[in-house]
Formats: C-alpha cells, sequence, structure tokens
C-alpha cells in the first residue's frame, strides 16, 4: 500500500511540475536559510565550549566606579596569583598574560605578529591538543615559544618544528632568537588565544619574557593583564568575588581599592555576554529572522497545497466510489506532501553546501560543514520534514477525504467555500514578514551608513595606518620623527603622524586631569592619546579653538597638551577659547601643563557609546608609540603605497609594513552590526523571492480556475485593463492591509534596537515609503505579467476550458 502512495504521489507531482517546482524551491530556500543560521548561532555557542573543564573556566572582569578609569577587560597582575595562593580551596588554576605586537621573523620573512606573554599553564588549563612537543614543558625556559600549527607553516612551511628558532624584536629594538618547543593544533574561536576580534593571537611565550621584551607588567599597581581562573569544583562564582574584593582592598593602591570591584564572568558566558550582549543580540536578530523566513516558507507551502487540493475534488469522488477508504484517502494526501517537502529538504541541504562559502564572506566566519555535526542532530531535520509535510496535506487529508461521493463526483464543495480567508491570512502572514524584513534592512543600512559616514567628526578617507618598531626611549622618539620626514617629503603623502592610538576606539586608558589651582580631589577623567603634533591634520580633526599644541613651523613643547570640547566642559570652560592657555595638571604627576588647543568632539570608539573627555598628550613626554598614519594624496592607491613600502624597507630594514585603511579598522568595532546588516540584506531577498514565488503561484492557480469566467467577460465586452484590475484587487487589498500591520512593527523593533546607540538616526517615513512602494509595484508588475496573458487570450478557447 505504501508503494502504491508513493507512486501516485510521484505521478501528481510530475502532473502539476509547475506548482511542485514552485512549492519546492520556496520551501527549499526558507530552509537552507535557516540552516545557515542556525549553523551560524550554533558555531558561536560553541565558542570556549571545548575547554578542558569548560564549566569551571572563568575570565575576571573590572568594574569602575566612573567606566573612565579602567578597562573592563583587563585586571590586577597580582590578583589570579594572589587568589590561587590565598584562597585555594576556591581556585583550582589560573592563567594570565600581557598582549603585545612586535616584529618576528625568519628566514628573510618578518611580520607583525601579535604576541600573547603568560604563564606555563597555559596549555595544562586548558587543555589545548599539542601536534609537537611536551606541554609540561614547553613554557618552561624564559626564550621557548609555542606556535600555532598556521604559524608554523607560515614561516617554515610545516608543522614539525620543535627545535627551531624563531627572531623576536623588543621593544628597544634589538632582536633575541626564541626556540620553539611545542605547536598547537590551530584552534576555534575561544576567548583565551583571542579575547576580542581583531586580538588573535598565535605565538605564545612565557611570563618570564616580558623582562626581554621591556614590559614592565608585574604588581598591584598593573591593570592591564587579562586574567583567567579554573574554580574548583563546587565553588559559585559569588564566592570568588567576594574574596577577589577583599584582596584587591587589602593590597591594591588606594585608587583601585576604593574604585574597583573585581568580578568573574564564566568563558561559556562572556563571549556573547561582552560588549553589553552584543553578540547575544546579533544572534537573537538573526535566529528571529530566521525562524519568520521559514514561517513564510512554509505558508507558502501549505497555501499552495491548500489551493491545488480543491482541483482534485472529483479524483476524491472517482476513488470513494471505487472503494477507496477515507484513511486511504487520508495516507495518500499526506504522503504526498510529504515526499515535497523531503524533496525540498534534499534541494536545501545542496543549497546549503554551494551557498557556505558565501555566508561565510558575508559573516566573516567559517560555518561548520554538514559533516562537522553532532549524529543526533539528523533528528531536526527529518522531524521538520515530517512535521511540515503533515501541516501541509492535512486539509486534503481529513477535509476532502469527508465529501460525500456524489457531490465530490460532481466537483462540488458544498459546505467548503475553498478556505479563501485562510488562504488570504496566510499570504497576508508573507507580506507582512517581508515588509518588515526590508523596512528592517533599510534602517540598519541607514543606520551603518551613519557609523562609516563624515559625521564621526575625523577624515578617514585615504588614511591608512601601520605598527612601526618600538625604541621607547628619547633616541628611539627622535628616529621616527626624523623617518617621519622623510616621508613627509614624498609626493604621494600628504601627511604623516606618530601616535600611540589611531581613531578605532582602543586607546591607552584614562588619566585624572584637573585645573592647577583647583583641589586634585575636584578632577574630570579623560582618555588619553598620545600623539605629535601632526595628528589633527593627518585625520582632519577640526579645532575647536587654539592650535594642536604649537603652530606650524615652531618647535613642539611636550609641556603643551590638547583637550577635546568634552574634556574643556568637565574642567568647568563653557567655551572653547576659554580654555585656552590655562593650566593643568595630572594626578600623581608633578609638571603643570598648558592647553594649547581645544579640538571638535570625535567619535574615537563606537556610537554605542556618548563621546568620552580626551587628553592629546605629546609622545615625546611620554616617549611611546605604536602607528605611522599615512594620509595618501588622492590618485592611484596601489601605486602611491607600493612607494611608502619601498621607502619603509630603506628607512626601518627589516622591519614589516603591514598596514591597515582606517575604514578596515573602523570595521572591527562595528563588526556584529556589519553582520546583521548583510544577512538582513539576504534574509530580504529571500523573503521578497519566497513572496513572489507564493504569489506566481497562487495568481497561477485563480486564472485557473477563472478561465471560463474570462473568456465569458471577454465575450461581454469587457477589455483587458478590467481583467488586469480583477485580479490586482484580489491581491493588493491583502497586501495594503499586511503594510498596514508591518509598518507599526517594524517601526517598534528598529526603535528599539537603535536605542542601543548613543548616536543614531532618527526613524522617518522615507524607509516605509520605500520599502512598501517597492513590494507593491514589484507584486503588481508580477500579477499583471502572469494575467495579461490570458487576458489577451482568445475567448472562445477559454470558454471551451473545463
Amino acid at each position: 500500500m505504501l508503494r502504491n502512495y508513493f507512486i501516485i504521489a510521484w505521478r501528481n507531482i510530475i502532473k502539476n511540475r509547475f506548482y511542485s517546482t514552485i512549492n519546492v524551491l520556496g520551501l527549499s530556500a526558507g530552509i537552507a536559510f535557516t540552516l545557515l543560521v542556525a549553523a551560524f548561532v550554533w558555531s558561536q555557542l560553541q565558542v570556549n565550549a571545548h575547554l578542558k573543564n569548560a564549566d569551571r573556566q572563568y575570565i575576571i572582569q573590572s568594574k569602575w566606579k566612573n567606566p573612565g578609569m579602567g578597562q573592563e577587560l583587563t585586571t590586577i597582575e597580582k590578583l589570579p596569583e594572589a587568589l590561587k595562593r590565598e584562597y585555594p580551596h576556591l581556585v583550582a588554576n589560573y592563567y594570565h598574560w600581557d598582549g603585545v605586537t612586535t616584529n618576528v621573523s625568519k628566514r628573510g620573512k618578518v611580520f607583525r605578529e601579535g604576541l600573547q606573554v603568560g604563564d606555563n599553564s597555559f596549555l595544562s588549563t586548558y587543555g589545548f591538543k599539542l601536534l609537537h612537543g611536551d606541554a609540561t614543558t614547553a613554557l618552561t625556559d624564559p626564550f621557548s615559544a609555542v606556535i600555532t600549527a598556521e604559524k608554523a607553516k607560515k614561516y617554515f612551511g610545516r608543522t614539525d618544528v620543535v627545535g627551531e628558532t624563531i627572531s623576536i624584536e623588543n621593544f628597544s629594538g634589538s632582536k633575541h632568537d626564541f626556540m620553539i618547543t611545542a605547536v598547537m593544533d590551530d584552534q576555534p574561536a575561544n576567548s583565551v588565544i583571542t579575547v576580542n576580534e581583531d586580538n588573535a593571537n598565535g605565538i605564545f611565550l612565557p611570563f618570564a619574557a616580558a623582562g626581554y621584551l621591556n614590559r614592565q607588567v608585574e604588581g598591584w599597581d598593573k591593570f592591564y593583564l587579562v586574567g583567567y581562573w579554573e574554580l574548583q569544583p563546587g565553588v559559585q562564582a559569588a564566592e570568588v568575588d567576594r574574596a577577589m574584593l577583599q584582596l584587591v582592598r587589602a593590597h591594591a593602591p588606594a585608587f583601585a581599592a576604593e574604585n574597583l570591584q573585581p568580578y568573574v564572568v564564566s568563558l561559556k558566558e562572556y563571549y556573547l555576554s561582552a560588549n553589553d550582549g552584543l553578540i547575544r543580540k546579533m544572534l537573537y536578530a538573526l535566529s528571529a529572522t530566521a525562524i519568520f523566513i521559514l514561517l513564510m516558507a512554509i505558508i507558502n507551502f501549505i497555501n499552495m497545497a491548500v489551493s491545488r487540493s480543491s482541483s482534485r475534488i472529483r479524483e476524491i469522488g472517482i476513488r470513494k466510489v471505487m472503494g477507496g477508504l477515507k484513511q486511504q484517502l487520508i495516507g495518500q494526501f499526506l504522503v504526498e506532501s510529504i515526499l515535497l517537502v523531503f524533496f525540498a529538504m534534499l534541494l536545501a541541504f545542496f543549497l546549503y553546501v554551494i551557498s557556505t562559502p558565501f555566508f561565510n564572506a558575508m559573516l566573516g566566519t567559517e560555518l561548520p560543514g554538514l559533516g562537522s555535526f553532532p549524529v543526533y542532530f539528523i533528528v531536526y531535520p527529518l522531524l521538520l520534514t515530517l512535521v511540515i509535510g503533515i501541516m501541509a496535506g492535512i486539509y486534503p487529508a481529513f477535509i476532502l477525504s469527508s465529501l460525500k461521493s456524489a457531490d465530490a463526483v460532481k466537483g462540488r464543495l458544498a459546505s467548503i467555500k475553498e478556505n479563501i480567508l485562510l488562504r488570504k491570512s496566510f499570504l497576508g502572514f508573507q507580506f507582512v514578514t517581508a515588509a518588515v524584513v526590508l523596512i528592517a534592512a533599510y534602517i540598519i543600512n541607514q543606520q551603518m551608513n551613519l557609523f562609516f559616514g563624515r559625521s564621526l567628526g575625523f577624515d578617514k578617507e585615504f588614511v591608512i595606518a601601520a605598527q612601526v618598531p618600538r625604541n621607547w626611549s628619547a633616541e628611539g622618539v627622535e628616529r621616527m620623527e626624523n623617518i617621519r620626514k622623510r616621508f613627509e617629503s614624498m609626493p604621494q603623502v600628504q601627511n604623516i603622524s606618530l601616535s600611540y592610538e589611531v581613531p578605532d576606539g582602543k586607546n591607552s586608558g584614562t588619566i585624572d586631569m584637573y585645573n592647577a589651582g583647583a583641589d586634585s580631589t575636584s578632577f574630570s577623567t579623560a582618555q588619553t592619546l598620545f600623539t605629535d603634533e601632526r595628528y589633527a591634520q593627518t585625520y582632519n580633526i577640526p579645532m575647536a579653538a587654539g592650535v594642536f599644541y604649537t603652530a606650524d613651523g615652531f618647535a613642539t613643547d611636550p609641556q603643551k597638551v590638547v583637550v577635546n570640547e568634552s574634556q574643556a566642559k568637565a574642567l568647568g570652560y563653557a567655551q572653547a577659547a576659554d580654555a585656552i592657555g590655562r593650566q593643568v595638571r595630572f594626578s600623581g604627576w608633578q609638571s603643570v601643563f598648558t592647553i594649547a588647543g581645544v579640538t571638535k568632539d570625535f567619535h574615537f570608539g563606537s556610537m554605542q557609546q556618548a563621546i568620552q573627555p580626551a587628553a592629546f598628550l605629546q609622545v615625546k613626554l611620554i616617549r611611546v608609540y605604536r602607528y605611522f598614519s599615512f594620509k595618501i594624496k588622492p590618485g592611484s592607491m596601489a601605486t602611491s603605497i607600493e612607494a611608502v613600502e619601498k621607502e619603509w624597507a630603506a628607512l626601518m630594514p627589516g622591519s614589516a609594513f603591514e598596514y591597515q585603511f582606517m575604514d578596515d579598522r573602523l570595521k572591527l568595532l562595528y563588526k556584529s552590526e556589519l553582520r546583521l546588516q548583510k544577512a538582513s540584506m539576504a534574509a530580504t531577498v529571500l523573503s521578497v523571492i519566497i513572496v513572489l514565488l507564493g504569489v506566481t503561484g497562487l495568481v497561477s492557480l485563480s486564472v485557473q480556475k477563472r478561465t471560463r469566467e474570462i473568456g465569458v467577460r471577454k465575450v461581454l465586452g469587457s477589455p483587458v485593463s478590467s481583467i488586469i484590475r480583477l485580479f490586482l484587487k484580489e491581491f493588493l487589498g491583502v497586501m495594503l492591509v499586511a503594510c498596514m500591520v508591518a509598518c507599526p512593527l517594524a517601526f517598534m523593533m528598529m526603535q528599539k534596537w537603535l536605542n542601543g546607540y548613543a548616536y543614531r538616526i532618527d526613524i522617518t517615513v522615507l524607509p516605509f515609503l520605500i520599502c512598501i512602494g517597492s513590494l507593491l509595484v514589484i507584486t503588481a508588475l508580477l500579477i499583471i505579467a502572469q494575467t495579461i496573458r490570458v487576458a489577451l487570450a482568445n475567448p472562445v478557447k477559454s470558454l471551451k476550458t473545463e
């Protein structure tokens, strides 16, 4: 019997190729998109899940009374070790590290690399798999190094490189060989080797190497290391938080003891909750979008099945007259429906495979292949196939199989009105979803344009940044300034600046600043930026008053400072000009500084936060620097960069010229938003396609059922335009109602999303008019294209149609 069901089902699918194809394509597209999003969500939830004892691994976070006092990500250097020593019943292991970048070379290959300088418990604590080497002894020597397989291939072309050496440059410009003692397998993303999106480490050094690198990292007064703990079984995070607070109050400097409250976050939770839960919010948004796209596809499938079912009434009657049982008819319709869904699921798997590279590029990640999922995951597509098949087949299976034989043979639906209201409700839901997705994508795109537009307060166009070799001494700064002058003389370079920061949201910390004649307790906290006098010119940061350190052609005085408008107001000056020439002090410093200039406020970090007060200090004063920022003259960018690279090699031989456009650095700030933007655009295209497929099928069915009616109307003198309006009226009315529902829904959703940003666009009527108008026009054109053929046909042929 089951074999017979499949044979008849296959014959019906072949007989109605057009409708079957539309149904399968629409459903498979929706399922494929859902699978892709589900794979991405699943991969994001796996971050840190593969660590050894993952449920007990925690990262230390810092909560300051004033967020500007310090970074949330880093902690006091002595805290992890002290807690392990004094509270061994709470902590099983600890790990903390300092991140640096420097030149790494081997056999003429020189690259700028991120190094992680940390405890030798790194490998054993987290259970990272080694391809070569011994985890217990890998980081015991001060000049040993553990590298990933990717770095081994990069420098040596193979992974079996234990015993080989790489040369690492310190911050004084000297180099030393480090022996490779272990090679790690390339790791999936996790918060130990990649603590944030743009900080991926592939070379790991022991903590003892900090001295060689000229990094002063040890002490209760060092707040810039990342710390982790593995808790003892059964220990609660709250117990550790209380113990940390006691240690901070007992050992840390007064500033930290009074203002810092450390706490721990599970590594399985940290990735999702960092940056105000940005990743989690993105996953919720993508998941909701995928679910609605899938619902659209399912509804489209069900709508077509219900619409087609009425054309098989005579078939049902004949089978009942011939002795067909109700349960047999039910089985037949359900098998047909499930078989169609099964074909759609197979096509969806194929679409998943071929579209994975596109989604990888779109989301900036590696989606898992179909073979990467646990075996039990096969249950979900099978269950989905069964549920959708039953949902789509339940109407013809149970309703039409219950018709009286006499009515069915005559093709009459005595008590059933073809469920027009149901079909229109389904179609309306599709239009609502498509309109909401389209409007949301439009508004997200507008907000992203704000992020990368000219409203940043500085000019990022034609600016590239490259890290320079470090020699943090008076001689090192002087050498860099001489090199800067050489670059300035190049015809391709408009401006160049030496600085510790570029405007990408990562400043060196904060400093307490107060007026020289005031009490030191009346300070304001400012972000510190260490730059030379060319910084404002290079980034075209406008001045509100004064000059950026000094006027052109004059020597720069290191005792001059520059502040932004927000900091000038924090110091008590209502007008920027009032701050010029005023003397200020910094907490902990004896020197008195003079404000030389006030810049206009500009966005140094993400627009999620308000612009913070900022103070610019001269690199000559602090003698720290990291970047050359080049403002390239308009023209052939590739030729100009090639010329700069040649000059770089001549002026700084042995140093890697690895540059980034400021646009690319800013993209790291908004990586989650960019993912959401690209995914929403893909969802928009897909939702419109699904709606149009549904309209195509329903209009075709409607035209088929009303062909004779069209012939009668033409014989009675109806013009073609009248017949077209007949079908437009049937569908556009549903669309208009759907759009009236979609607009307030989209407004509320996007208003809530935009409220997460201190700087945001205003929602106007324009996105709604453009999106709704476009959807209406496209649908109307599709309806016209399908109806015009039958409206122009010979009415004699139409009247002969059965």
